[in-house]
Parts: C-alpha cells; structure tokens; sequence
C-alpha cells in the first residue's frame, strides 16, 4: 500500500470514528510495541493494546459525526517515514449533548513503511488551531 493510499484510507477512518465507529481506524496504526496515540482526553497511550483501548474508548465518546476537511500544514516525506501536520474540521455529537458541536483539531501523524505498507506510528490530536494571547496559560 503506497502512502497516498492509506492516507486516504486513513481519512475514511477518521469519518467512520466520528460516528463511533473505531474499527476502521485501528487498521491504519501499527500494531507494534512502539505505536503511540495522543488524544485530547487523556495522556498518551503507548504500545498497540493501550492504543486499541484508547481508540475504542475516544469513538465512544461521538456520534452522529462528519469530517468536512483536512487541511495540510506542513508534510515531510522519505522513503520510509512520513510526518503531516494538518487541520482536521468536522462536527459531531460529543460526549451526551444531542447538539452537533463543531470542532478543529491540530493532528501531528506520523507514518512508517513496514514490511512494503505504510502505517501509522504516532498521532497527536489536540483542539489547539488558534493563536492564544502572549498572556495565556499552559494548564
């Protein structure tokens, strides 16, 4: 699988997780000891059971959701690793609200060729895409 093609994979992941749905998406990471995902709600796991565990856990807390873009930053690409920062803008149902609440998201994904596939080797999502005053606390 080229890296074209499993970013797009990756993308229809992410929209089935929005949903609920985490099952898509646990095939595009690595599954080895040195996997790493960082969400919003919660300190990083690492390893692919804490990983797995935390994807289940974090497609729970939506529904109802829809991805409306994917805006690059910035992409690095060798032979055998990638890394993309981009925006991720979409809406879901969050938690128990019954209202769709938009949202955006600062992805950093790291990618590695293993054994002629790409596959995901480290995710950091946090809701930080705005500037913050000069002023602003780090808590």
């Amino acid at each position: 699988m080229t890296l074209e093609q499993l970013i797009e994979q990756e993308k229809e992941a992410w929209r089935a997780f929005v949903k609920g749905d985490p099952q898509p998406s646990k095939a595009v990471f690595s599954h080895g000891d040195d996997v790493v995902l960082a969400n919003p709600w919660g300190p990083p796991a690492r390893g692919w059971d804490r990983v797995e565990a935390t994807l289940d856990a974090a497609a729970q807390r939506f529904r109802d959701g829809e991805l409306s873009s994917f805006e690059v930053v910035s992409r690095f690409v060798t032979d055998e690793l990638a890394v993309i920062l981009e925006i991720e803008r979409g809406r879901a149902k969050v938690g128990g609200s019954e209202d769709l609440s938009p949202f955006a998201l600062r992805v950093t994904t790291a990618y590695r060729l293993e054994e002629n596939h790409w596959k995901i080797v480290l995710r950091h999502a946090d809701p930080l895409t705005a500037e913050k005053p000069a002023n602003a606390k780090l808590s």
